[in-house]
């Protein structure tokens, strides 16, 4: 694996996310925002934050499977939220738990977590941009 995830000691330990990568790949992806449309572009999960998350994050695996990665070569993911508060924590838990399972991988990744007004479409609750590295 090329992304090795770490909580330095000198920082407080999140049980949610890591709070660095050291990524020692050769090649950068930057994968753009990924939100709950499946392939064909259809919505996935209406109004349910949970399943939003969970597709946002399939979506990002899927596409790095595409080009010969997968989801453990994420170092660093940005997740934007409307109308963020802290009563959606445990749904963001819930759909990023969900997606991990199916993915088969350790989803805590370092993570951004950024409460907007919206989104590029007034149905979409979550985007999840991620940077990853692979060989």
């Amino acid at each position: 694996m090329v992304v090795k995830l770490v909580n330095p000691e000198c920082l407080s330990k999140p049980e949610v996310y890591r709070q660095l990568s050291i990524a020692q790949g050769s090649r950068l992806v930057f994968l753009a925002g990924q939100v709950a449309r499946d392939a064909d572009g259809a919505p996935v999960g209406a109004g349910d934050f949970a399943a939003q998350v969970e597709q946002a994050y399939l979506n990002v695996g899927l596409a790095l499977a595409e080009i010969g990665g997968s989801f453990d070569d994420v170092a660093k993911l940005t997740i934007y939220v409307v109308d963020w508060n802290e009563a959606k924590y445990p749904l963001l838990g819930e759909g990023v738990a969900r997606a991990a399972a199916r993915l088969g991988v350790d989803p805590l990744k370092p993570i951004t977590l950024i409460g907007v007004a919206a989104l590029g479409e007034a149905d979409i609750m979550v985007e999840v941009e991620a940077t990853a590295v692979l060989d």
